[in-house]
């Protein structure tokens, strides 16, 4: 009960060994609400990249990949004019399937507010877009359409 009468809402923890957050035992690691440096970090699974350089690398090197592939899909012709339409309306579908999931998993990543995982998905970004759209015909014929509209903020 608090000063009001009413109920308290902070859950109780069961735990001596870690504090609990929504449910789930932090084990000693405590959530970032700022950015930071560091490579001690939890970047989309829990334990992962374990304190571990080597890890911590990985995990950059996977955001920054799915990073330029979300460039990749969304500035490459998949989809040829003669294709069927139904088959087509399938690819584009699936292809928007893809692009949102790479692009759903690099902003969860961002969200463990470390600023090497930050700064390796703005560079993949610029990187996938720098190179798949100025080496695309698009490019070069300004009325060529994509597969998929370039994705809005």
């Amino acid at each position: 009960m608090d000063m009001h009468g009413g109920m308290s809402m902070a859950p109780k923890s069961s735990s001596t060994n870690g504090t609990m957050m929504g449910g789930h035992k932090m084990r000693g690691m405590m959530m970032h609400m700022t950015f930071f440096w560091g490579k001690d970090t939890l970047i989309l699974f829990d334990g992962f990249p374990s304190h571990n350089t080597a890890y911590y690398v990985l995990a950059l090197f996977m955001v920054f990949t799915m990073s330029i592939l979300i460039e990749f899909i969304s500035h490459t012709r998949f989809i040829k004019p003669d294709t069927n339409p139904m088959v087509a309306r399938l690819l584009h579908t699936l292809l928007h399937v893809l692009r949102m999931g790479l692009a759903y998993l690099v902003m969860l990543a961002l969200m463990s507010f470390n600023a090497g995982v930050f700064l390796v998905a703005v560079l993949g970004h610029a990187l996938g877009f720098f190179f798949f759209f100025f080496s695309s015909r698009s490019f070069k014929e300004p009325h060529q359409r994509f597969d998929l509209p370039p994705m809005a903020c």
